[in-house]
């Protein structure tokens, strides 16, 4: 449980530390058994107490255009260079932007495939990909 006073984007970024370690599984929604980066995003805001349209019928790979209506129904957008811990970024991985991770102070918290499991790991800019655009949670949320 995070502590209701801090606002809302630190809440989200230390939700998220409480998601480390859950297994990397497509359209999973569960903490602790199963969860890709948009289940991930989805769980750390529901957390929150916000209010969250879900859909699990998109593939491995997301439409990147779909991904953009969906953040864009929810979150403020932000240039990239703008992003701070508890923001979202969505990142272009293979030249596609299908890929979501939280910002954190130091780095990102996200669901990796590769790594089979939701990580944190500092973020250069470039690995595991650059950032398309940014999502800003909703404020007084």
């Amino acid at each position: 449980m995070t502590d209701p006073l801090l606002p809302l984007r630190l809440r989200a970024v230390a939700e998220a530390r409480l998601w480390l370690g859950t297994p990397f599984r497509h359209r999973g929604r569960l903490r602790g058994e199963g969860v890709d980066c948009v289940g991930l995003l989805v769980g750390v805001a529901r957390a929150l107490g916000l209010a969250v349209a879900d859909r699990l019928d998109y593939p491995r790979q997301p439409d990147p255009a779909a991904l953009e209506a969906a953040l864009r129904a929810h979150l403020t957008p932000l240039p990239p260079a703008e992003a701070a811990a508890g923001d979202v970024l969505r990142l272009a991985v293979r030249g596609r932007a299908t890929h979501l991770a939280l910002r954190s102070e130091r780095g990102l918290i996200h669901a990796f495939a590769p790594a089979r499991a939701v990580v944190k790991h500092g973020w250069d800019g470039r690995w595991p990909g650059p950032a398309v655009d940014a999502w800003r949670l909703p404020e007084g949320g």
